[in-house]
């Protein structure tokens, strides 16, 4: 016979966050310091379990204003990690967002459960506990697929921006050296930007042309083909 729904063994879900940001030509993630055990006193990604009157966004909210202090964010589903031992306190499957910002926007607030919040380089990153640094590995490759085919990169610049600024955010985060030339040919071929017609003051003997990303611009006409190098 058919076993009873309530016959059945119900593991926990939680909610991992993967939030990139960018400053001083560096791509960097957001870690919180866990004041309870496991990994007490370590690095994570900031969580939270899924309670039942919550729904996965509602989860997502949670951790960015009880946690990290944020609101108000680009979010996305990126991938369930279900490995049997990926938690020491049980079965867990998780489920994992990514967010991007520009990290001079917006304010830190470590939550009651956190001693401290930072940003880290990803290259520069301190050990992680549970599986994250699988999750934040994933997390990764998707940013680089994804920022040539989908108009991302207006959540991690400022509101204006100069050429010189959006190759140096595209080679940073694509690990990659990009052609100048071509890059710039294929942005404004995209119409992926606007030119604002404003220029860049402060710059000794250079005042370069300021842009902004056109908002309306439809994802599905939307992809680079640039060359790597």
């Amino acid at each position: 016979m058919e076993k009873q729904f309530h016959q059945y063994q119900n593991p926990a879900v939680a909610i991992d966050l993967v939030v990139f940001g960018y400053t001083q030509k560096q791509l960097s993630v957001l870690l919180l310091n866990r004041k309870d055990a496991p990994y007490k006193n370590g690095w994570t990604l900031p969580g939270a379990f899924v309670q039942m009157d919550e729904t996965f966004q509602d989860v997502c909210l949670r951790i960015l204003n009880s946690k990290l202090g944020l609101s108000n964010l680009f979010l996305e589903q990126l991938y369930s990690f279900d490995r049997l031992d990926r938690d020491p306190r049980g079965r867990v499957i998780s489920v994992s967002y990514y967010s991007l910002i520009n990290p001079e926007l917006f304010t830190l607030t470590a939550g009651t459960m956190a001693n401290d919040v930072a940003w880290f380089g990803v290259d520069e990153l301190p050990a992680l506990g549970f599986d994250h640094s699988a999750i934040l590995s994933t997390a990764i490759k998707r940013l680089k697929t994804k920022i040539l085919y989908d108009p991302v990169g207006f959540e991690l610049l400022d509101e204006e921006f100069t050429m010189t600024e959006l190759h140096e955010l595209y080679e940073c985060i694509l690990d990659s050296s990009i052609d100048r030339r071509n890059f710039r040919r294929k942005i404004l071929d995209s119409n992926y930007i606007i030119a604002t017609g404003k220029r860049r003051e402060g710059l000794k003997n250079r005042h370069p042309e300021l842009y902004c990303f056109n908002k309306d611009l439809k994802q599905n006409n939307f992809h680079l083909n640039i060359t790597l190098s």
